[in-house]
């Protein structure tokens, strides 16, 4: 199965590509339209800042592929900042209008907890809950709820919809969610080419719904 990787010149390209073909997905890293739309399944990673993100999707003329690629049902992977990124607006330096797949915002860490500074970003393992586990999640296939997962982040997700939560996590004094699940879209803070062996599963998890869907979306005329 093909799988496009959105070069926008802001995402961990090297791990995301690694995973893909160790789960025996065939990656390609692209901001080439033609390419992002033959694929069977996309994927969205990044890190940096909102803002600038923007600017670049929309500078490299990618916005209009990835809404097309996402309402054709096309299997979508966003993963960290990529995650972010489907929101509505995020309050990153100063308020940004974000792609508004998935409506909500994106919202910053407060710095404090119980009198005591809480350390942001927030780097390192840290564990997800719940959330949407209570449904039919196969990307989740495997995965214990309370697994560990690896997160490089300041700002965080806050959906609309409750319901669209897959997982959360709690940082500091603040519970958030740090998973989605969306129609064919699954996004996540954490990072799961960084999480080991867990998250080599997500992404095989990933990888067979990618296979099991790939007839079922409309292809590009």
């Amino acid at each position: 199965m093909k799988v496009a990787i959105i070069d926008y010149k802001m995402g961990n390209l090297f791990s995301v590509t690694n995973a893909c073909r160790h789960v025996g997905l065939d990656p390609v890293v692209t901001l080439d339209q033609s390419q992002i739309m033959a694929a069977d399944g996309v994927i969205l990673p990044g890190v940096g800042a909102f803002a600038k993100a923007m600017d670049q999707l929309t500078r490299l003329n990618l916005i209009s592929v990835i809404k097309e690629s996402i309402g054709r049902k096309k299997p979508f992977l966003g993963i960290c900042l990529g995650m972010q990124l489907l929101f509505s607006t995020s309050e990153e330096f100063e308020k940004t209008d974000g792609l508004d797949i998935i409506k909500g915002k994106v919202v910053k860490f407060p710095t404090g907890y119980n009198g005591a500074r809480v350390k942001v970003p927030q780097i390192g393992w840290n564990r997800i809950r719940g959330g949407a586990f209570a449904k039919p999640a196969p990307v989740m296939a495997g995965i214990d709820d309370d697994e560990f997962m690896y997160f490089v982040h300041s700002y965080y997700c806050i959906p609309d919809r409750e319901e669209d939560i897959l997982t959360t996590t709690r940082y500091g004094s603040t519970t958030y969610c740090s998973a989605v699940m969306h129609d064919n879209i699954i996004a996540t803070q954490f990072h799961p080419e960084k999480s080991a062996e867990k998250g080599i599963l997500f992404y095989k998890n990933w990888a067979n719904l990618v296979k099991e869907r790939a007839s079922t979306y409309e292809q590009p005329a």
